[in-house]
């Protein structure tokens, strides 16, 4: 059954968004704010992935239930050689750049939530109706957290 595909999506899309959101918080722990939210935010995609490895089960996939990987050290290490090696961007920019980029996931894993409910109806799965709505109403949370963000920010990073 194509809904298994789409689940395997949603996981691969959740699991991209939980270590993008662990990325921002690692790169960006001197603004408090944002390095406890990120991962407060991550904690609900890292959720989300669990649930979906669940659900997988009924529709003959078998998907990893903790695939999120904390970026940790391998990620600064190759942070800290690119600053070696005179690519790095101002610290301020990398945060715009981050936050667009949860912005733009947490939109992509919301339209994957929104066909997943879609289809769920239509072959009358209630259980997968119910986890579409709940998790693509938490991502959409995500997003707008990053929009929010952004036009916090954006102003004083980008004039100064």
């Amino acid at each position: 059954m194509k809904l298994g595909l789409a689940l395997r999506e949603v996981h691969r899309s959740e699991t991209e968004l939980a270590e993008a959101l662990l990325h921002l918080s690692e790169r960006h722990a001197v603004v408090h704010d944002v390095h406890l939210m990120a991962r407060d935010l991550a904690a609900w995609s890292v959720d989300h992935v669990r649930q979906v490895a669940e659900a997988a089960h009924d529709h003959d996939e078998d998907l990893d239930p903790d695939p999120v990987r904390d970026p940790g050290v391998t990620r600064r290490v190759r942070e800290r050689l690119s600053e070696a090696l005179g690519r790095a961007r101002a610290p301020e920019l990398a945060l715009l750049s981050d936050l667009r980029t949860v912005y733009v996931l947490a939109h992509g894993v919301a339209s994957d939530w929104e066909l997943i409910g879609q289809a769920a109806q239509g072959v009358r799965a209630r259980d997968l109706v119910d986890l579409s709505q709940r998790c693509r109403s938490e991502t959409i949370r995500q997003a707008r957290w990053a929009d929010a963000m952004l036009k916090e920010s954006a102003t004083q990073i980008l004039v100064s």
